[in-house]
């Protein structure tokens, strides 16, 4: 049994239940991908697992013990959140921001001490940063702010990272160089990263395990050749997809694709 899973999840807004009887095992020291089509409740899975969400039922179990009954700094101390599109207060410099991911080890007032020190620069070494540290996180581009809240998830120093879209709103440069950043942690720092994200092809390159989820069930789970086929691509997002190797990392990818009755789709839009 992997350290994070749940039971038997049920989700809901209100009266609308958006996940039923979730079963989900996240590997350990793995990539996870939670891929699907919007409003699928990807992203509600993601802060549900990480407590920002809590379930009508059901139970998410983090190292055998349900994470409702934690203390919020002990499941800090072993599980990061990067929200999607997260914003800094104006003028808070890179290792300011950076600092507040010791939030979960401090006692008292809250004074950083030398081993704090010495994890603020290391995740902003890690992460490519240090030359920033000084700079306010609003002054910098996209990509560079997307590492300072990678680096504050660092300086955690929890085990489990999860992010939602964590490539949103980037141009494809800065999208690879988060996601081999990602990659990075979890082969050289054996972080289990778990990640909602919405490009297949990123999916199927950078995952060891993908989650194809559709009205809160999960379609199909498993490598990315098991989940990248045309088959699970059409249970999933209705679409036929023509599938293909990538000469480069000979993950499969998902080269074109059409819209299921695409014709009538288009009509119903025009009325």
């Amino acid at each position: 049994m992997s350290r994070l899973f749940t039971e038997d999840l049920r989700i809901a807004y209100g009266d609308y239940d958006i996940v039923k009887n979730l079963n989900l095992n996240i590997p350990d020291e793995k990539i996870t991908a939670i891929i699907g089509p919007n409003g699928c409740g990807k992203s509600t899975v993601l802060k549900t697992v990480a407590r920002i969400l809590t379930a009508k039922s059901g139970t998410v179990f983090l190292d055998g013990k349900a994470i409702m009954k934690e203390s919020t700094k002990k499941i800090a101390q072993k599980m990061a959140i990067l929200p999607q599109s997260p914003d800094a207060p104006e003028g808070l410099t890179v290792a300011e921001l950076v600092s507040y991911g010791r939030f979960p080890y401090q006692k008292g007032m809250g004074r950083l001490k030398d081993k704090d020190r010495q994890v603020i620069n290391w995740a902003l070494q890690v992460t490519g940063i240090s030359g920033f540290r000084d700079r306010p996180v609003d002054a910098l581009s996209g990509g560079q702010r997307q590492r300072v809240w990678i680096a504050m998830a660092l300086a955690q120093e929890t085990d489990i990272i999860l992010l939602d879209e964590p490539t949103t709103y980037l141009d494809l440069s800065h999208q690879l160089e988060v996601l081999e950043l990602l990659k990075y942690l979890n082969e050289k720092e054996k972080r289990t990263i778990v990640m909602v994200i919405h490009d297949l092809n990123h999916a199927a390159r950078f995952a060891d395990h993908i989650v194809a989820m559709k009205e809160g069930n999960i379609v199909k789970e498993g490598s990315a050749e098991e989940v990248m086929t045309s088959s699970v691509l059409r249970s999933v997002f209705n679409i036929d997809a023509e599938i293909g190797i990538d000469p480069r990392t000979k993950k499969p990818m998902c080269l074109t694709y059409d819209l299921i009755n695409r014709f009538h789709a288009t009509e119903d839009m025009a009325i």
